[in-house]
């Protein structure tokens, strides 16, 4: 036999998804060598598969089928056409298989990244009942900072991010969650720890640790806000690249710090926390995950902390 299978598969890879169709029908009227049956076998008419047939072998442009009405047999190159259909089939078989086993392990993961109020403030009000209700899901926790987490959701390496942005846009869903007030910590033999309530003038040229730009721009910003909008301004001796660190900083006496106030309770025994004549800003915090989103996981997920924020979700409401 001369050597179509080169010839034949090229063709086949030039037709359409849609006309894998075509391949099957023709598959089974090839095993069949009969219509009538053939048609039962796919549960069509027999008019509709003979014109299936007859598309199919202007699509591929030889005769792949000697029709009479006594009998049907393949030609020479419709021998060779079943041949390269039915890898072609096994092929696009398994890609859809493989392609669900991908997606079934999605569904089955989620990947979610935070800010450290997360860890203390959400998950444990949403995570114990999300894995009872999912026993089989694996839940993936990154800690990481706003840049971080914005760019990794993006690409798709996240599902769900906690950050101080709302990303609201045509692709990322922005929740409010809650809004969170700022405190003043400083060393407990500070002369300001004198005062129950600092007057924020006296503030002004204090030795400072602020959290580093790199890590909390947020945050940062933030603080270096305030210090402008009360015309005063920080010393700032040192920049914490994390939360810890700057506690830490305030705890070895090398100065004073403005923190998110979920770390209140990590504070150590020879700082003390006070109250400005004041107000200092809050910080919100909000969940994102893409529009499009075909993960059942993280469907639940967002519908769970719905439930446990309604108010803060649905009315934009500080806690």
């Amino acid at each position: 036999l001369p050597n179509y299978s080169k010839t034949f598969f090229g063709l086949l890879i030039g037709l359409d998804y849609m006309e894998l169709r075509h391949l099957r029908y023709f598959i089974t009227v090839a095993e069949e060598l009969n219509f009538s049956k053939a048609a039962l076998k796919l549960y069509t008419a027999q008019p509709s598969l003979s014109q299936q047939i007859k598309d199919l072998e202007e699509d591929v442009g030889v005769k792949l089928l000697y029709r009479t009405k006594r009998k049907v047999e393949l030609t020479e190159e419709g021998a060779v056409f079943l041949e390269q259909a039915r890898l072609t089939l096994a092929q696009a078989d398994k890609a859809i298989a493989m392609a669900r086993q991908v997606l079934q392990a999605k569904q089955q993961m989620l990947r979610i990244g935070f800010v450290p109020v997360a860890e203390m403030k959400i998950f444990p009000y949403v995570l114990p009942n999300l894995r009872v209700q999912n026993s089989d899901l694996k839940i993936e926790l990154l800690s990481l900072n706003n840049t971080e987490q914005i760019k990794l959701l993006k690409k798709g390496d996240l599902d769900v991010t906690f950050t101080r942005q709302n990303l609201n846009s045509d692709e990322i869903e922005s929740l409010f969650v809650l809004r969170e007030p700022l405190i003043f910590i400083l060393p407990e033999n500070h002369p300001l720890a004198k005062y129950e309530r600092i007057p924020v003038k006296a503030l002004h040229g204090v030795d400072f640790i602020i959290p580093a730009a790199e890590q909390s721009l947020t945050l940062h910003n933030t603080i270096l806000e305030f210090a402008k909008t009360h015309g005063i301004e920080f010393n700032i001796v040192q920049k914490a690249d994390n939360i810890l660190f700057n506690i830490n900083s305030i705890g070895m006496g090398l100065g004073c710090t403005i923190l998110p106030g979920y770390v209140a309770p990590l504070t150590m025994k020879n700082t003390v926390i006070r109250a400005l004549d004041v107000e200092l800003p809050y910080l919100d915090l909000y969940v994102s995950y893409h529009k499009n989103s075909s993960s059942s996981a993280v469907h639940k997920f967002v519908e769970l902390l719905t439930h446990v924020f309604y108010l803060n979700i649905n009315r934009n409401s500080a806690i």
